[in-house]
């Protein structure tokens, strides 16, 4: 709250509110917590109640619990400063690959100082129990078995009971989204995230019937240059008259590249002089949108331009292999296609992902001592990712190959770590310091990459995968999911701003168009230089999922629910709505992305056949 505290409201009623939904779940967590001591105290023989090894028990579950309640009071702190919301599937994927995590932390925080308070302020809270006899009143304790059950059985049923029918709605005490979150409980958010990680759509989304959303949906991705091939899928030939182009393509996705971040977007100034300056010389989309707040949806909608579904992302589930990507596209077309992370890309299944569609992976496994100056955690810097991409573009040359790199930064992340002399803000000292090291690694790549044989004949693309924050007062705030898009190409581009409403899900149609190819597309996005293209952008959490177009913003949500907004206010800062009916043509519209997306990937009709 304190954290929060001008963007939330302070009414006496709000605050009681919060209070009181937050003891709630509070309860509700804690009646799962004591469910192993429960289990135990019901089965012990009564004639180890005096016997020092259940004092023992009973003396280090209470200290355990106590360390435990405070470690997660400072770890909710550290994540809502970097999140500003309770845990949630973020937290669980950090359960995932605690190996990055714990060095991330490690290379964030005081590790030894946090935990030596986090053990004080337990013991000091244990001291206090034991004093008043709270601990010894179970210990004297003479029940036996019969006594004990019905107890027992209470203990054990609550969190049964509340399994089974407390959600997060709970939550939703205001249409201010600061306020829910603070009324939710860290632990029991935890407990959610961890259920409701893999969504079914028909089971939980509002849905129209199968052929209403696939009509709509097909409605919504033709094109005049579109023939569609089959009547159960968007399957489709996209026809371009003229010579096709073999341009190179380097894709730079940038971590966490918030369009606030940007001057030339009416953000903050002198944090990407860099990026200001190529915005003039380039395609300069200033009304784009990441589909998501995580890396993986961005990668899924810029390979695959494909919605995102409810749950955890494509790139993530394990059926994941031959989907229809752009890099198949790409390879059918003789290009040399490469995923370039500069960290390990077993991390979020990356290099599952990329390596089975379409893609030859060149991760830090594959950086040599040299090639590898600086590094954290999460990855080699940026500069060092950037020579490394010039390398891999140099061997494409050579072979007489034109070539697709994604390349993935990592150095605008917690703990903001870059080498030292490169820009006027000092190493380790925040989000901002990283932003400007990553726009200064762009530029110098940039200037090394004019030297080369390739550069007059590559498409250059610099695009976010999401924001550095994603929550806001309202549900999917539309300033927390405005990215930049940059396609610079000087020997084949004329600069131009482009103020359509698009998203990550039309990159690959717009380099096609580019390139002038003709292929075959199970694409959901469009080519956005396209006279008639439609505008709207997609956006989603892992629940939510909506449609922005015509300047309202309609969601889904679980529940079968559906409501829509109307933008009143908008730019890289925030967002204001109001809330209006929805349209009849903006249901088809949104059902017809949302289901039939899901519909066609549970059908698996959006594999690649080449």
């Amino acid at each position: 709250m304190i954290k929060s505290i001008d963007m939330i409201d302070l009414s006496f009623v709000e605050l009681i509110k919060i209070y009181f939904i937050g003891a709630f779940y509070d309860f509700v967590s804690v009646s799962y917590l004591v469910i192993p001591f429960a289990i135990y105290l019901l089965f012990l023989p009564q004639r180890f109640f005096n016997h020092k090894f259940h004092h023992y028990i009973t003396y280090i579950f209470t200290y355990v619990l106590l360390f435990g309640a405070v470690f997660l009071a400072f770890s909710e702190w550290f994540f809502w400063d970097e999140f500003s919301v309770r845990f949630n599937f973020i937290a669980v994927d950090y359960l995932v690959y605690t190996k990055e995590v714990i060095g991330n932390i490690n290379e964030s925080y005081p590790m030894g100082i946090l935990l030596t308070v986090i053990a004080t302020i337990a013991g000091i809270l244990f001291y206090f129990i034991y004093k008043f006899n709270y601990i010894e009143d179970i210990l004297k304790s003479k029940s036996n078995f019969k006594q004990r059950f019905k107890p027992a059985l209470l203990y054990l049923l609550i969190p049964v009971v509340s399994f089974a029918s407390v959600t997060e709605d709970f939550s939703k005490i205001s249409t201010n989204q600061y306020s829910n979150e603070l009324s939710k409980s860290g632990l029991y958010s935890l407990f959610a995230a961890f259920r409701n990680n893999t969504l079914d759509y028909d089971t939980f989304y509002l849905c129209d019937s199968e052929k209403n959303s696939l009509a709509n949906l097909k409605n919504h991705v033709t094109t005049s240059n579109a023939v569609f091939l089959n009547s159960n899928d968007i399957e489709r030939n996209i026809v371009n008259s003229g010579e096709e182009r073999d341009y190179n393509v380097v894709m730079i996705v940038v971590e966490s590249l918030s369009g606030k971040f940007l001057e030339s977007l009416g953000g903050e100034k002198g944090l990407t002089p860099n990026l200001d300056t190529l915005a003039q010389k380039s395609m300069f989309f200033r009304n784009f949108y990441a589909t998501g707040t995580r890396t993986v949806r961005g990668m899924e909608a810029i390979t695959l331009s494909t919605p995102p579904t409810p749950g955890s992302s494509i790139v993530k589930r394990p059926d994941n292999h031959n989907m229809y990507s752009s890099g198949f596209i790409f390879r059918n077309k003789g290009y040399e296609t490469k995923f370039i992370y500069g960290g390990y890309g077993y991390f979020d299944n990356m290099n599952e992902f990329f390596s089975n569609n379409g893609f030859d992976i060149v991760d830090r496994a594959k950086f040599n001592g040299e090639e590898d100056t600086f590094h954290t955690v999460w990855g080699v810097c940026d500069e060092d990712l950037l020579n490394k991409t010039i390398k891999e573009a140099d061997s494409s040359y050579r072979a007489h190959k034109p070539f697709m790199s994604f390349v993935m930064t990592t150095s605008n992340h917690r703990p903001y770590d870059y080498p030292n002399g490169r820009i006027d803000i000092p190493s380790h000292t925040g989000r901002e310091g990283a932003v400007k090291y990553t726009d200064f690694a762009i530029g110098d790549f940039l200037k090394k990459a004019k030297e080369k044989p390739w550069f007059k004949n590559t498409i250059f693309v610099i695009v976010a995968d999401h924001c550095a924050v994603s929550a806001g007062k309202v549900d999917l705030p539309l300033d927390k999911y405005n990215i930049p898009m940059i396609i610079y190409a000087p020997e084949i581009l004329k600069p131009q701003n482009i103020d359509k409403v698009s998203s990550q899900i039309d990159i690959m149609p717009t380099i096609f168009g580019l390139l002038n190819w003709s292929y075959k597309s199970k694409f959901y996005g469009k080519n956005i230089l396209d006279p008639s293209f439609e505008q709207r952008a997609l956006i989603s959490t892992y629940q939510k999922l909506g449609l922005y177009k015509e300047n309202k913003l309609s969601i889904l949500s679980v529940g079968r629910k559906i409501q829509s907004y109307e933008v009143l206010k908008h730019d890289v800062f925030m967002t204001e709505y109001k809330d209006v009916s929805t349209d009849m043509s903006v249901k088809d519209e949104i059902l017809g992305y949302y289901q039939g997306a899901s519909s066609l990937h549970k059908k698996r009709l959006d594999r690649y056949e080449n």
